[in-house]
Protein backbone atom coordinates (compact mmCIF):
# COMPACT_ATOMS: atom_id res chain seq x y z
CA UNK A 1 0.00 0.00 0.00
CA UNK A 2 1.31 3.47 -0.86
CA UNK A 3 2.21 6.06 2.42
CA UNK A 4 -0.04 9.24 2.64
CA UNK A 5 1.25 12.47 4.71
CA UNK A 6 -1.44 14.32 5.78
CA UNK A 7 -1.01 17.61 7.30
CA UNK A 8 -3.14 19.21 9.83
CA UNK A 9 -6.17 21.14 8.30
CA UNK A 10 -9.07 22.97 9.46
CA UNK A 11 -11.21 26.03 8.41
CA UNK A 12 -10.26 29.05 8.26
CA UNK A 13 -11.28 30.05 11.36
CA UNK A 14 -9.47 27.11 13.29
CA UNK A 15 -6.18 27.88 11.27
CA UNK A 16 -6.37 31.96 11.98
CA UNK A 17 -6.46 30.38 16.30
CA UNK A 18 -3.53 28.29 15.94
CA UNK A 19 -0.30 29.00 16.28
CA UNK A 20 1.86 25.86 14.74
CA UNK A 21 4.97 25.29 15.51
CA UNK A 22 8.21 26.36 13.99
CA UNK A 23 8.13 25.00 10.28
CA UNK A 24 4.93 23.54 10.59
CA UNK A 25 1.70 23.15 7.64
CA UNK A 26 -1.38 23.43 7.94
CA UNK A 27 -4.00 23.46 5.42
CA UNK A 28 -7.05 25.88 4.82
CA UNK A 29 -10.24 23.83 3.78
CA UNK A 30 -11.95 27.03 3.25
CA UNK A 31 -9.36 29.10 1.25
CA UNK A 32 -7.59 25.64 -0.16
CA UNK A 33 -4.43 26.96 1.17
CA UNK A 34 -1.56 26.10 2.80
CA UNK A 35 -0.11 27.97 5.61
CA UNK A 36 3.29 28.14 7.28
CA UNK A 37 3.67 28.68 11.16
CA UNK A 38 6.53 29.63 12.58
CA UNK A 39 5.80 29.17 16.19
CA UNK A 40 4.74 32.74 17.20
CA UNK A 41 2.41 34.20 14.55
CA UNK A 42 -1.10 33.19 15.73
CA UNK A 43 -2.74 31.26 11.77
CA UNK A 44 0.46 31.48 10.25
CA UNK A 45 0.88 32.94 6.40
CA UNK A 46 -0.94 31.76 3.88
CA UNK A 47 0.57 30.90 0.86
CA UNK A 48 -1.24 32.29 -2.33
CA UNK A 49 -2.41 29.49 -4.61
CA UNK A 50 -0.97 30.20 -8.41
CA UNK A 51 -4.67 31.29 -9.35
CA UNK A 52 -4.21 34.09 -6.91
CA UNK A 53 -1.03 35.70 -8.32
CA UNK A 54 -1.05 38.58 -10.48
CA UNK A 55 -0.17 38.25 -14.07
CA UNK A 56 3.33 40.10 -14.36
CA UNK A 57 2.87 40.80 -17.98
CA UNK A 58 -0.39 42.80 -17.36
CA UNK A 59 -0.20 46.75 -17.22
CA UNK A 60 -0.53 48.61 -13.87
CA UNK A 61 -2.92 51.15 -13.76
CA UNK A 62 -2.20 53.77 -10.48
CA UNK A 63 -5.68 54.79 -10.86
CA UNK A 64 -6.56 51.00 -9.02
CA UNK A 65 -5.05 51.77 -5.92
CA UNK A 66 -6.85 52.40 -3.40
CA UNK A 67 -7.08 56.05 -1.79
CA UNK A 68 -7.05 54.43 1.73
CA UNK A 69 -3.54 52.43 0.84
CA UNK A 70 -2.03 56.09 -0.39
CA UNK A 71 -3.41 57.93 2.71
CA UNK A 72 -1.87 55.33 5.32
CA UNK A 73 1.18 55.41 3.41
CA UNK A 74 1.46 59.41 3.92
CA UNK A 75 0.46 59.06 7.47
CA UNK A 76 3.40 57.01 7.40
CA UNK A 77 5.99 59.03 5.57
CA UNK A 78 5.14 62.53 6.31
CA UNK A 79 4.47 64.39 9.70
CA UNK A 80 0.53 65.10 9.91
CA UNK A 81 -0.68 67.40 10.23
CA UNK A 82 1.42 69.51 8.36
CA UNK A 83 0.93 73.07 6.45
CA UNK A 84 1.94 73.48 2.72
CA UNK A 85 2.68 76.88 1.71
CA UNK A 86 2.95 77.92 -1.84
CA UNK A 87 4.35 81.00 -3.03
CA UNK A 88 3.05 83.18 -6.24
CA UNK A 89 3.88 82.35 -9.50
CA UNK A 90 7.70 84.37 -10.51
CA UNK A 91 8.32 84.47 -14.12
CA UNK A 92 10.62 81.80 -15.75
CA UNK A 93 13.53 83.81 -17.28
CA UNK A 94 16.75 83.24 -18.01
CA UNK A 95 18.40 85.05 -14.93
CA UNK A 96 21.16 84.13 -12.22
CA UNK A 97 18.59 83.01 -9.35
CA UNK A 98 15.21 83.52 -8.79
CA UNK A 99 14.28 83.93 -5.29
CA UNK A 100 11.32 83.85 -3.15
CA UNK A 101 11.16 84.62 0.05
CA UNK A 102 8.30 82.91 2.56
CA UNK A 103 7.35 85.08 5.32
CA UNK A 104 7.20 81.60 7.99
CA UNK A 105 8.53 81.02 11.23
CA UNK A 106 7.70 77.48 10.32
CA UNK A 107 10.26 74.85 9.42
CA UNK A 108 10.16 73.44 5.84
CA UNK A 109 10.76 69.44 5.81
CA UNK A 110 10.40 69.61 2.23
CA UNK A 111 10.08 71.57 -0.86
CA UNK A 112 8.83 71.44 -4.09
CA UNK A 113 9.79 73.25 -7.18
CA UNK A 114 6.98 73.28 -10.18
CA UNK A 115 6.55 74.75 -13.56
CA UNK A 116 3.16 76.29 -14.26
CA UNK A 117 2.03 77.32 -18.01
CA UNK A 118 1.76 80.67 -18.51
CA UNK A 119 0.65 79.85 -22.32
CA UNK A 120 0.24 77.18 -24.39
CA UNK A 121 3.56 75.58 -24.91
CA UNK A 122 5.53 72.42 -25.47
CA UNK A 123 2.02 70.21 -25.12
CA UNK A 124 0.80 71.83 -22.09
CA UNK A 125 -2.37 73.96 -21.25
CA UNK A 126 -2.70 77.39 -19.41
CA UNK A 127 -2.53 76.30 -15.65
CA UNK A 128 -1.52 72.33 -15.90
CA UNK A 129 2.15 71.95 -13.20
CA UNK A 130 5.12 70.20 -14.55
CA UNK A 131 7.36 69.08 -11.85
CA UNK A 132 10.36 67.01 -14.29
CA UNK A 133 11.99 69.95 -15.82
CA UNK A 134 15.63 71.33 -16.40
CA UNK A 135 17.51 74.00 -16.46
CA UNK A 136 20.65 73.91 -19.27
CA UNK A 137 22.36 70.27 -18.94
CA UNK A 138 20.94 69.72 -15.29
CA UNK A 139 17.46 67.95 -14.72
CA UNK A 140 15.52 68.00 -11.27
CA UNK A 141 17.57 71.14 -9.92
CA UNK A 142 17.20 71.54 -6.21
CA UNK A 143 16.30 74.72 -4.71
CA UNK A 144 18.93 76.95 -2.33
CA UNK A 145 16.93 76.54 0.85
CA UNK A 146 18.20 79.14 3.40
CA UNK A 147 15.93 80.87 6.37
CA UNK A 148 17.19 84.52 8.24
CA UNK A 149 15.46 86.98 10.14
CA UNK A 150 13.18 88.25 7.40
CA UNK A 151 12.25 84.98 6.54
CA UNK A 152 12.33 81.03 4.67
CA UNK A 153 14.63 82.13 1.01
CA UNK A 154 14.07 79.62 -1.28
CA UNK A 155 16.15 80.07 -4.84
CA UNK A 156 16.53 78.57 -7.60
CA UNK A 157 19.76 79.08 -9.33
CA UNK A 158 19.46 79.42 -13.21
CA UNK A 159 22.86 80.62 -14.44
CA UNK A 160 21.20 82.70 -17.33
CA UNK A 161 20.27 79.38 -18.80
CA UNK A 162 16.78 78.55 -20.28
CA UNK A 163 14.40 75.90 -18.66
CA UNK A 164 13.21 73.21 -20.71
CA UNK A 165 10.62 70.04 -20.58
CA UNK A 166 9.51 67.11 -21.91
CA UNK A 167 6.95 67.17 -24.31
CA UNK A 168 3.53 66.74 -23.72
CA UNK A 169 2.88 64.21 -26.55
CA UNK A 170 6.30 63.73 -27.89
CA UNK A 171 8.46 63.26 -24.56
CA UNK A 172 11.36 65.25 -26.43
CA UNK A 173 13.23 67.58 -24.61
CA UNK A 174 11.60 71.03 -25.50
CA UNK A 175 13.33 74.48 -24.68
CA UNK A 176 10.28 76.73 -22.84
CA UNK A 177 9.21 79.81 -24.78
CA UNK A 178 10.00 82.95 -22.92
CA UNK A 179 7.02 84.11 -20.93
CA UNK A 180 5.08 80.68 -21.31
CA UNK A 181 6.37 79.10 -17.66
CA UNK A 182 6.11 80.27 -14.01
CA UNK A 183 7.96 79.11 -11.31
CA UNK A 184 5.77 77.65 -8.47
CA UNK A 185 7.80 76.99 -4.54
CA UNK A 186 5.81 74.96 -2.06
CA UNK A 187 6.96 74.35 1.33
CA UNK A 188 6.16 71.46 3.41
CA UNK A 189 5.80 72.22 6.92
Amino acid sequence: MARVLQIRRGTAAQNNNFTGLAGELSFDTDAKTLRVHDGVCLGGYALARADQIPDPNASFDINSVPDDFWTAKIAQFAPAPFTVITSRAVPMRATTAIEYIFNTDLTPFLVNTVLVCAAADAGYSVGEEVSAFGIGAYTATAPNVFRDESGVHVRMFVGNQNAWVCHRNTGAVTTTTAGAWNLLFRLYC
